[in-house]
């Protein structure tokens, strides 16, 4: 019988190019047509749940459907969907602004609006070359971004990237970065754990700014979690080395907290672990929780009085977006913002987080192709490894965090790995139940497939 299911799915594989897909995978695991969310669950169309443990690519803050956030962009949208940015503005972002500016790093004050995460990056990096240029260091060219970092997929994102799964074939086309080793705790090249150490790793940094200091405009790194590196976390203490060197060599420290933001380490803003304020952060994801697509470069009065001056000078920020500042993403953001404050989601998912923690360790430290399991916030990775001594990987040819996700798929969890991570990073609101419900299944699923 063929099915209303079956119908979508054929029509899916006929038009549709996914993201981040070899699409010929599609011919074995066929696309889940979704038909409604609700909370951590998604629902298909033939009526099986999905725990979204993943946050839908990290950026379903608050559980899908959520009644405020709806009805918040519900209202916006019978009052206007759009206008024009440029010498135009409206309530909401005015009041997105003034809210986030209470809760941002201090001198974070100046807000530029774009439409998702790359353009967020790539608008920071256009912004930090001008403000040089504009304040006499026309050499300060160049970018420094660390090892494993991931910023995006446009241009210059992708050139500050450094995992090479997305970026390998693009090289002849991209911007020549200043690669600096970043922090390998699992595999710390001094043999230290960094819940003790002083971040000696920051050696690679200062020996990178010695050398191009002078040339870079600035740095774009990840705080704290170098997410689809495999949810590597590392020390608040590199932060705060890194942010006197960036004061030492006149570099911009951009702050990418695009995965890292609205508490998914723990606290508002990962900076906030190492109480360090960036040159410029970074804001998509769960901005609005994610309804709309929309992020945020956000500077410092510093940086944005070098481009005000007469329009005759050519200083201006000539940089923009058909949707920047929409009104009905900025609702969204404003309500996601009311409702972190209302219902202390921070502070509860900071208790959910120590259970979470627990119950992954008692589970996974003790099999023997678990090599690290590591945490902040909610967000938890569990690393396997083919050696747990040598901590050798498995070849990535077998592919075994992605025969993993396809058991957990049958049991309705998703899974999606990174490598040979299989990590959990879930809406905010996830209670003890589903976590020990997905992490059961994970536990069965490695197990089905290493043992």
């Amino acid at each position: 019988m063929h099915t209303l299911n079956d119908e979508l799915i054929e029509k899916d594989l006929k038009y549709v190019w996914h993201p981040c897909s070899q699409m010929k995978d599609y011919e074995e695991l066929k696309p889940i047509i979704v038909k409604k969310g609700e909370g951590v669950n998604l629902y298909s169309v033939d009526d099986k749940k999905y725990i979204d443990v993943v946050s839908s690519w990290w950026c379903n803050l608050l559980g899908h459907c959520n009644k405020r956030i709806s009805n918040a962009v519900k209202q916006q949208l019978d009052t206007l969907e759009h206008v024009i940015f440029a010498n135009f503005s409206h309530p909401k972002a005015i009041e997105l602004c003034e809210k986030l500016a209470n809760l941002l790093p201090v001198g974070l004050e100046k807000f530029c609006f774009t439409d998702n995460g790359s353009s967020a990056i790539e608008a920071a990096m256009k912004m930090s070359f001008q403000y040089h240029y504009q304040t006499g260091n026309p050499q300060k060219t160049r970018f420094m971004a660390l090892s494993d970092a991931y910023h995006g997929e446009t241009i210059g994102a992708l050139s500050v990237g450094g995992v090479d799964l997305y970026s390998e074939i693009y090289k002849p086309v991209l911007l020549d970065i200043i690669r600096i080793q970043g922090p390998d705790c699992y595999r710390c090249p001094f043999g230290l754990n960094c819940k003790n150490c002083e971040a000696q790793c920051i050696n690679f940094a200062q020996e990178s700014f010695k050398k191009w200091g002078n040339e870079s405009c600035a740095i774009v790194i990840e705080p704290l979690v170098q997410a689809a590196a495999g949810m590597k976390i590392y020390s608040p203490k590199y932060l705060n080395k890194l942010r006197k060197l960036c004061d030492e060599y006149n570099v911009h420290l951009i702050a990418d907290e695009i995965a890292t933001g609205y508490g998914r380490t723990g606290k508002m803003f990962a900076c906030d672990h190492a109480g360090i304020s960036p040159d410029i952060m970074c804001l998509s994801k769960g901005l609005t929780g994610g309804y709309m697509p929309m992020a945020l470069a956000v500077t410092t009065k510093k940086i944005f009085n070098a481009f005000y001056a007469p329009y005759s000078e050519g200083k201006a920020f000539m940089h923009s977006h058909t949707y920047s500042g929409n009104p009905l993403a900025c609702a969204a953001a404003c309500e996601v913002l009311n409702i972190l404050r209302d219902e202390n989601i921070i502070e509860k998912a900071q208790e959910k987080a120590i259970y979470f923690n627990k119950i992954i360790n008692e589970k996974f430290s003790n099999f023997k192709f678990v090599g690290d399991i590591r945490s902040i916030g909610l967000i938890n990775a569990i690393e396997l490894v083919k050696n747990k001594n040598s901590k050798e990987p498995f070849d990535s040819k077998l592919r075994i965090g992605y025969q993993i996700y396809k058991e957990a798929l049958k049991y309705g969890v998703i899974l999606r790995p990174l490598g040979n991570v299989i990590y959990f990073n879930p809406p905010l609101i996830i209670e003890k139940d589903d976590m020990n419900y997905v992490t059961d299944v994970a536990y069965k699923c490695v197990k089905k497939v290493l043992d």
